[in-house]
């Protein structure tokens, strides 16, 4: 009996046990405990894992203030957050849960799961008929995307958004040229084998632009730009929405491409990634370098936070 596959399944649960430990013996979070209102807890906390009382105690107001909780009071106020972000937002908050929503949608309905899921299938359809050919090609792209994902921590504090932009912006022109490679081939009654290649180097790309931006920038993006007070709730909501756009379009990637052809669901992915380009250009501030206090301060006109953004960075300069 073949135990290959049951081997590679099965190999994954190591580490799985050993983080199972390890999570008993992390304490809590003081953020989490501060907005639980329990006060003593963090202190506890914060006194265990840094150097002094002082820095614990500073720190413990620092958390309070971002918070809004009085600096004399004992107790946080963790009600009345669902309201504030669902029902009653601010402007501003209102504006942070569209980029939230939007950059975890964009990320997914970009087509990130039907390429990594369906790899095999997409370069059967371009022309490598070969098991061990399809093998080697899928893992190439789990190559590149460990590369790429290491290359983005050297650069997101240093370019910031802007590494975003060119992220996606090499994702629509990748998912462009494998849909016409898909659909050369597609229509070719024999093997063609520069669209071959083109179709093995684009999703080469594809998944190196995404890994180097639009992968690690969304769940950076989202953890920082939420009001302290909201954010466990706020990011929780933009991680369902990824998982749900993932399950759909790995569960309907093949009935797409079957109804559309394959090249013609990678032209809709190209699609909505230049829709998701627009949105991060005209709607999500750039957030590098900002403490939470002036990322608070950008947020609040969906289309107008550049001018904030200079005022920012006059008074900055004027300082």
């Amino acid at each position: 009996m073949k135990i290959g596959w049951r081997l590679m399944l099965g190999v994954g649960a190591i580490p799985s046990i050993f983080l199972a430990f390890a999570v008993l013996a992390m304490p809590e979070s003081p953020r989490w405990l501060v907005m639980q209102g329990r006060l003593d807890e963090a202190k506890v906390v914060l006194d265990k894992t840094l150097d002094t009382k002082e820095e614990a105690q500073l720190r413990l107001d620092d958390i309070k203030e971002a918070a809004k909780i009085p600096q004399d009071s004992t107790t946080g106020n963790g009600e009345g957050v669902w309201r504030e972000l669902l029902l009653h937002p601010t402007p501003a908050v209102k504006h942070v849960l569209i980029c939230a929503i939007g950059i975890h949608f964009f990320q997914q309905s970009s087509g990130i799961a039907a390429v990594v899921s369906y790899s095999p299938r997409i370069f059967e359809k371009a022309g490598i008929a070969s098991s061990d050919g399809k093998l080697l090609a899928t893992i190439a792209i789990g190559f590149f995307k460990t590369i790429f994902v290491l290359v983005a921590t050297l650069l997101l504090d240093k370019i910031g958004r802007v590494l975003l932009l060119s992220s996606v912006g090499g994702m629509v022109v990748s998912l462009a040229t494998i849909g016409f490679s898909l659909t050369i081939a597609d229509h070719s009654e024999t093997k063609l084998t520069w669209a071959i290649v083109l179709c093995m180097a684009m999703v080469l790309a594809f998944v190196s632009f995404f890994a180097i931006g639009m992968g690690p920038i969304t769940n950076v993006y989202t953890s920082e730009i939420f009001p302290l007070r909201l954010r466990a709730q706020g990011v929780s909501m933009g991680v369902a929405v990824n998982r749900v756009v993932s399950g759909i379009i790995s569960m309907t990637f093949i009935s797409l491409y079957k109804a559309i052809t394959i090249g013609g669901a990678f032209f809709l992915f190209a699609g909505i990634a230049t829709v998701g380009w627009v949105f991060f250009y005209v709607c999500m501030p750039e957030t590098r370098g900002k403490t939470l206090e002036e990322i608070e301060c950008l947020f609040g006109k969906l289309v107008g936070w550049k001018e904030a953004s200079k005022k920012m960075n006059d008074v900055t300069i004027e300082r």
